[in-house]
């Protein structure tokens, strides 16, 4: 960063104004710039239509109704959307137009007010009641309002205006969202800044899609490997086929005396991993009992296995409870990683609800799990040997991921130095 724009930053984070700068009601800015309302560049907030649908995404001989999860942060994902049913065809009216922002006006409180920019027009699709669509007074870089939308600042009062009294499902006004302020600058600095911004974007895009690409790579190789589709050089031998029980051991211990002084940990669903929490267990007199689990224990929600519920605890996770839903074990003989890939493979475990059965909650029992019947290598070297593969295509996916991280990180520092005028760029 530039000596001249640290000094003017540590002024501004100080409140001292800068030369060249005013002090005013949206914070810092520009003398040049004019803090003012939505409602003075936004001429219409406009709501669709909410029709019946199919369970299916439209195609290109077809037409949709968009999802409200069809924004996030700023993005438009038009593949979020059910083809139409043809009855309801005619009662659709607004289709997503170039330039334009969708925002969600009634959505879960985590969710509401959400935005996404529109970089095409759609014919096909159509926008839902809890959509609104921007239509302006005056020529608007929709990319540079997008991400002024989506900054911290502007994000939070976004939130604070939404009411409701349901802790499910919350609202926005048209008249409160355009009396939100905002910094303001002319069209040909907003459309310098947009262009700076899309440079990361892209490169966040292209980051996300490799990331995908790993992630679709190691599903072919677990279940390539898993399967014995694949051998490596060197490994002959049939490969056996033993209950669950016999290769791995549920790990027994004393349940705590005083759990509500523990923290919980939770198994993630779709193999996302072993989160700690800061929640303590809610205790009942005729509630679970709870037992410490400590690293390298494998984890099974035994109430979503069937979902991926599913991890190794990770080195430094220690002191955390689970209770008796989530069964820990260790592996009596090898090694443990090769289990758990073998047990995480999607193929594996989207078998167990079908194995439990029943219309409710699906918890499969200790005893159900370990005589689930596993074909697996003889040699505890080619457990081994496929283990080492599947560790280091996660290994890259981690790297990968804090990359893309540390992309979010730039852009957010970015937007916070370019949309209040902390760096010029006219």
């Amino acid at each position: 960063m530039k000596e001249e724009i640290r000094v003017r930053l540590e002024k501004i984070k100080r409140g001292e104004v800068p030369e060249g700068y005013k002090k005013t009601s949206v914070g810092i800015i520009p003398k040049d710039w004019e803090n003012i309302k939505l409602k003075k560049i936004i001429k219409s907030l406009d709501a669709g239509v909410s029709v019946n649908s199919e369970d299916i995404k439209s195609n290109h001989n077809s037409f949709g109704i968009l999802k409200t999860s069809c924004i996030a942060n700023g993005k438009f994902y038009p593949s979020e959307n059910k083809k139409i049913i043809d009855s309801e065809l005619s009662r659709a009216k607004l289709n997503p137009q170039k330039g334009s922002i969708l925002i969600s006006r009634m959505n879960t409180p985590d969710l509401v007010g959400e935005v996404g920019y529109v970089d095409e027009n759609y014919k096909n699709l159509f926008i839902p009641d809890r959509l609104w669509q921007t239509t302006y007074k005056e020529k608007v870089e929709g990319k540079w309002l997008v991400n002024l939308l989506i900054s911290e600042k502007i994000k939070k009062q976004i939130k604070n205006i939404a009411t409701g009294t349901s802790n499910s499902m919350k609202n926005i006004s048209k008249d409160n969202f355009l009396l939100i302020e905002i910094p303001y600058t002319c069209l040909v600095e907003q459309q310098k800044i947009a262009q700076i911004l899309s440079t990361w974007d892209k490169a966040i895009e292209l980051k996300e899609k490799l990331i995908e690409y790993k992630k679709e790579y190691k599903k072919g190789l677990m279940q390539n490997l898993l399967s014995g589709k694949v051998r490596f050089p060197g490994f002959n031998d049939d490969w056996i086929k033993v209950e669950l029980g016999k290769a791995l051991s549920f790990i027994k211990k004393e349940p705590v005396k005083n759990p509500e002084n523990y923290y919980l940990l939770t198994v993630k669903l779709h193999v996302k991993g072993i989160e700690a929490t800061n929640k303590k267990p809610n205790i009942t007199e005729k509630g679970r009992p709870y037992f410490v689990r400590e690293p390298k224990e494998l984890l099974i929600g035994r109430q979503n296995f069937h979902n991926g519920g599913i991890g190794i605890v990770p080195e430094g996770m220690t002191g955390f409870i689970a209770s008796n839903a989530i069964s820990s074990l260790c592996a009596k003989k090898g090694i443990l990683e090769f289990y758990f890939y073998y047990l995480s493979n999607e193929r594996f475990y989207k078998k167990i609800e079908s194995i439990v059965g029943g219309t409710g909650q699906k918890e499969i029992s200790e005893s159900m799990l370990k005589k689930i019947k596993v074909i697996i290598p003889k040699s505890e070297e080619e457990k081994q040997a496929i283990a080492n593969i599947l560790s280091k295509a996660d290994k890259e996916i981690e790297l990968l991921e804090k990359e893309l991280e540390a992309l979010k990180k730039q852009k957010e520092g970015l937007m916070q130095l370019l949309l209040t005028g902390i760096i010029r760029v006219n």
